[in-house]
């Protein structure tokens, strides 16, 4: 751990009035500034998701996940494919995961498409490469983007391995059927994304995707939480996560 100057004037200053006050004092070292700095990063939770490949009905008309995504976050109808903004939206899993395609992939995985959003990395590349510090990673894993602070550079979402950030390159306002009030519009020029619906977690509520998919296919939880529903599924299933050869450890896992 670096220490500033300030720093280390403040921790010397510790030391020699501990030893001048006897036990009045606890002397305070570099070593625990940075335990105390680790345990408070660990208190925090790391929020992560579980999709069960098995569960999901995506391809028999069932997307109430994407549904529910717009409806939460006023994601515009946007007629060309190459504009469309992605918070939540479905690939096929060969598409997704060319890495585990064989001559023996089970025919129940081709073709059939699944969810997928932003992963939420442990090392978040699109964040390296923000000029604005528009889109940031917060304690609890949680990739934030600052629709004010974003110049619309797009190097997020040439950073972004997983395709998981859509540039408005039209004005999304008036292509929001029933604007949701209680989550603020976009404008033209700036990017996006899923932001795993922090503003629900604020509230204690599950994700709105989580919340409205009928095959239950998808759980959210802490990470670090040994007896969580997310470590559970874990442990008993087998799960595979988006180029993790890359090294910015997802936080999205699908269970196959």
């Amino acid at each position: 751990m670096k220490m500033t100057r300030k720093e280390f004037l403040r921790v010397m200053g510790l030391a020699a009035a501990g030893a001048g006050a006897g036990t009045l004092f606890t002397v305070v070292t570099p070593k625990m500034l940075a335990d105390t700095v680790a345990a408070k990063a660990d208190a925090k939770p790391r929020w992560a998701m579980v999709v069960d490949f098995q569960k999901c009905r995506f391809g028999e008309d069932c997307e109430q996940c994407l549904a529910a995504c717009k409806e939460a976050h006023n994601l515009p109808e946007v007629s060309s494919r190459a504009h469309e903004i992605k918070w939540v939206w479905k690939e096929r899993f060969e598409t997704v995961f060319p890495e585990q395609q064989t001559d023996y992939t089970r025919q129940a995985y081709v073709k059939h498409p699944l969810p997928v959003l932003c992963n939420h990395c442990d090392d978040p590349p699109c964040v390296r490469v923000c000029p604005t510090q528009a889109t940031w990673k917060r304690a609890d894993g949680v990739v934030m983007m600052d629709y004010h602070r974003c110049i619309g550079c797009r190097y997020c979402m040439a950073g972004c391995p997983y395709g998981s950030r859509s540039f408005n390159f039209e004005d999304p306002k008036p292509r929001v059927a029933r604007p949701n009030p209680e989550f603020p519009t976009r404008t033209k020029g700036v990017v996006e994304k899923c932001n795993f619906c922090e503003e629900r977690l604020a509230k204690g509520q599950m994700p709105a995707c989580v919340e409205k998919c009928k095959q239950k296919a998808m759980t959210f939880g802490d990470l670090r939480d040994p007896n969580g529903p997310v470590r559970r599924l874990l442990a008993a299933r087998y799960a595979i996560r988006r180029r993790t050869e890359l090294g910015t450890g997802p936080g999205v896992y699908y269970l196959i």
